[in-house]
Protein backbone atom coordinates (compact mmCIF):
# COMPACT_ATOMS: atom_id res chain seq x y z
CA UNK A 1 0.00 0.00 0.00
CA UNK A 2 1.28 3.47 -0.84
CA UNK A 3 1.42 6.40 1.58
CA UNK A 4 -1.29 8.11 -0.49
CA UNK A 5 -3.57 5.05 -0.12
CA UNK A 6 -2.89 4.91 3.61
CA UNK A 7 -3.76 8.61 3.94
CA UNK A 8 -7.09 8.06 2.15
CA UNK A 9 -7.93 5.13 4.43
CA UNK A 10 -6.93 7.07 7.57
CA UNK A 11 -9.14 9.99 6.53
CA UNK A 12 -12.14 7.66 7.03
CA UNK A 13 -11.01 6.95 10.62
CA UNK A 14 -11.34 10.65 11.47
CA UNK A 15 -15.10 10.52 10.91
CA UNK A 16 -16.48 12.60 13.81
CA UNK A 17 -17.93 15.98 12.94
CA UNK A 18 -15.59 17.96 15.18
CA UNK A 19 -13.12 20.69 14.17
CA UNK A 20 -10.06 18.59 15.02
CA UNK A 21 -11.24 15.54 13.07
CA UNK A 22 -12.33 17.69 10.10
CA UNK A 23 -8.83 19.20 10.11
CA UNK A 24 -7.28 15.72 10.18
CA UNK A 25 -9.43 14.52 7.26
CA UNK A 26 -8.59 17.59 5.19
CA UNK A 27 -4.86 17.27 5.93
CA UNK A 28 -4.88 13.62 4.90
CA UNK A 29 -6.97 14.06 1.76
CA UNK A 30 -5.34 17.24 0.48
CA UNK A 31 -1.71 16.70 1.45
CA UNK A 32 0.96 16.38 -1.17
CA UNK A 33 1.61 12.74 -0.33
CA UNK A 34 5.10 12.79 -1.81
CA UNK A 35 6.85 11.10 1.07
CA UNK A 36 10.48 11.33 2.01
CA UNK A 37 12.72 8.30 1.71
CA UNK A 38 12.91 6.11 4.81
CA UNK A 39 13.97 2.69 6.00
CA UNK A 40 11.04 0.58 7.16
CA UNK A 41 11.09 -1.29 10.45
CA UNK A 42 9.00 -4.20 11.70
CA UNK A 43 6.42 -3.97 14.45
CA UNK A 44 6.93 -6.16 17.51
CA UNK A 45 4.70 -9.20 18.02
CA UNK A 46 2.40 -7.70 20.73
CA UNK A 47 1.36 -4.95 18.29
CA UNK A 48 0.66 -7.44 15.52
CA UNK A 49 -1.37 -9.57 17.94
CA UNK A 50 -3.81 -6.77 18.81
CA UNK A 51 -3.89 -5.45 15.23
CA UNK A 52 -5.09 -8.85 13.96
CA UNK A 53 -7.71 -9.31 16.70
CA UNK A 54 -11.34 -9.55 15.60
CA UNK A 55 -12.22 -6.19 17.22
CA UNK A 56 -9.32 -4.25 15.64
CA UNK A 57 -10.21 -1.40 13.30
CA UNK A 58 -10.03 -2.58 9.65
CA UNK A 59 -7.28 -0.04 8.93
CA UNK A 60 -4.90 -2.18 11.01
CA UNK A 61 -4.52 -4.65 8.13
CA UNK A 62 -3.58 -1.74 5.85
CA UNK A 63 -1.09 -0.43 8.41
CA UNK A 64 0.54 -3.85 8.68
CA UNK A 65 0.76 -4.01 4.87
CA UNK A 66 2.43 -0.61 4.52
CA UNK A 67 6.19 -0.42 5.13
CA UNK A 68 6.73 2.30 7.74
CA UNK A 69 9.72 3.47 9.81
CA UNK A 70 8.42 2.40 13.22
CA UNK A 71 10.50 3.79 16.09
CA UNK A 72 9.99 5.19 19.59
CA UNK A 73 8.71 8.78 19.52
CA UNK A 74 11.23 11.59 19.94
CA UNK A 75 9.11 14.53 21.08
CA UNK A 76 11.63 15.74 23.65
CA UNK A 77 15.23 14.97 24.57
CA UNK A 78 14.69 14.47 28.31
CA UNK A 79 16.33 11.29 29.58
CA UNK A 80 13.15 10.16 31.37
CA UNK A 81 11.07 10.63 28.21
CA UNK A 82 13.58 8.71 26.10
CA UNK A 83 13.66 5.83 28.61
CA UNK A 84 9.85 5.77 28.90
CA UNK A 85 9.52 5.77 25.09
CA UNK A 86 11.37 2.48 24.52
CA UNK A 87 8.18 0.34 24.67
CA UNK A 88 6.44 2.51 22.05
CA UNK A 89 6.02 2.34 18.29
CA UNK A 90 5.47 5.59 16.42
CA UNK A 91 5.39 7.08 12.94
CA UNK A 92 4.70 10.75 12.28
CA UNK A 93 2.94 10.60 8.93
CA UNK A 94 2.20 14.33 8.54
CA UNK A 95 4.03 17.09 10.36
CA UNK A 96 7.24 19.06 10.61
CA UNK A 97 9.13 15.76 11.06
CA UNK A 98 6.63 13.62 9.17
CA UNK A 99 7.00 11.37 6.19
CA UNK A 100 5.01 14.11 4.45
CA UNK A 101 5.81 17.65 5.58
CA UNK A 102 3.08 19.78 7.14
CA UNK A 103 3.24 22.99 9.14
CA UNK A 104 -0.46 22.77 10.07
CA UNK A 105 -0.92 19.36 11.73
CA UNK A 106 1.02 16.54 13.31
CA UNK A 107 -0.69 13.27 12.53
CA UNK A 108 0.62 9.79 13.04
CA UNK A 109 0.31 6.28 14.35
CA UNK A 110 1.26 5.48 17.93
CA UNK A 111 1.23 2.32 20.01
CA UNK A 112 2.56 1.00 23.27
CA UNK A 113 3.64 -2.44 24.46
CA UNK A 114 1.89 -4.26 27.35
CA UNK A 115 2.64 -3.28 30.95
CA UNK A 116 3.90 0.20 30.01
CA UNK A 117 3.10 3.78 30.92
CA UNK A 118 3.40 7.13 29.16
CA UNK A 119 3.16 9.53 32.07
CA UNK A 120 1.60 12.95 32.42
CA UNK A 121 2.43 15.47 29.73
CA UNK A 122 1.12 18.75 28.38
CA UNK A 123 1.52 20.66 25.14
CA UNK A 124 -0.08 23.67 23.47
CA UNK A 125 -1.57 21.63 20.62
CA UNK A 126 -5.10 20.29 20.79
CA UNK A 127 -4.92 16.53 20.34
CA UNK A 128 -7.10 13.50 19.83
CA UNK A 129 -6.18 9.83 19.88
CA UNK A 130 -8.42 7.27 18.20
CA UNK A 131 -7.86 3.74 19.40
CA UNK A 132 -7.39 1.25 16.56
CA UNK A 133 -6.50 -1.97 18.41
CA UNK A 134 -5.86 -3.33 21.89
CA UNK A 135 -6.60 -1.68 25.22
CA UNK A 136 -5.22 1.36 27.04
CA UNK A 137 -6.22 3.43 30.03
CA UNK A 138 -6.26 7.21 29.60
CA UNK A 139 -6.20 9.85 32.36
CA UNK A 140 -7.09 13.49 31.80
CA UNK A 141 -6.15 16.14 34.35
CA UNK A 142 -6.73 14.81 37.85
CA UNK A 143 -9.47 12.38 36.76
CA UNK A 144 -8.87 8.64 37.19
CA UNK A 145 -7.76 6.42 34.33
CA UNK A 146 -10.55 5.07 32.11
CA UNK A 147 -10.35 2.07 29.78
CA UNK A 148 -10.34 2.64 26.00
CA UNK A 149 -10.61 0.07 23.23
CA UNK A 150 -10.91 0.14 19.44
CA UNK A 151 -13.00 3.08 18.23
CA UNK A 152 -12.73 5.03 21.49
CA UNK A 153 -11.32 8.55 21.48
CA UNK A 154 -9.23 10.44 24.01
CA UNK A 155 -9.47 14.20 23.41
CA UNK A 156 -6.95 16.57 24.99
CA UNK A 157 -7.59 20.32 24.73
CA UNK A 158 -4.54 22.59 24.66
CA UNK A 159 -2.42 22.22 27.84
CA UNK A 160 -4.67 19.48 29.30
CA UNK A 161 -2.47 17.12 31.36
CA UNK A 162 -2.93 13.56 30.09
CA UNK A 163 -1.32 10.15 30.45
CA UNK A 164 -1.91 6.60 29.27
CA UNK A 165 -0.93 3.09 30.30
CA UNK A 166 -1.37 -0.51 29.27
CA UNK A 167 -1.86 -3.73 31.18
CA UNK A 168 -1.68 -7.16 29.56
CA UNK A 169 -2.37 -5.92 26.02
CA UNK A 170 -0.54 -3.60 23.66
CA UNK A 171 -2.49 -0.93 21.82
CA UNK A 172 -2.31 0.92 18.52
CA UNK A 173 -3.88 4.30 17.75
CA UNK A 174 -3.83 7.26 15.44
CA UNK A 175 -3.45 10.80 16.71
CA UNK A 176 -3.59 14.35 15.42
CA UNK A 177 -2.31 17.65 16.83
CA UNK A 178 -3.77 20.97 15.66
CA UNK A 179 -3.13 24.58 16.65
CA UNK A 180 0.38 25.18 18.01
CA UNK A 181 2.02 21.94 16.83
CA UNK A 182 5.56 22.86 17.84
CA UNK A 183 7.19 20.81 20.58
CA UNK A 184 8.92 23.83 22.15
CA UNK A 185 6.49 23.91 25.09
CA UNK A 186 5.94 20.16 25.41
CA UNK A 187 6.38 19.14 29.05
CA UNK A 188 6.77 15.52 30.14
CA UNK A 189 6.56 15.03 33.88
CA UNK A 190 6.24 11.25 33.72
Amino acid sequence: MSIRDLFKALADVYCADTPIERAARAALLFSDAQSIAFTSAALRAPFLEVMTASNAHPICSQLMGTPLPWAPPSTTSSEKYIKDSLPKAHVELLGPNGLVKSDHVRLGIYGMMPDSEYGMRTHPAEEIYIMLAGQADWALGNKPYTDHGPGDRSHHPSMMPHANRTHTSAFMSTYVWTGDISTNNYVYSG
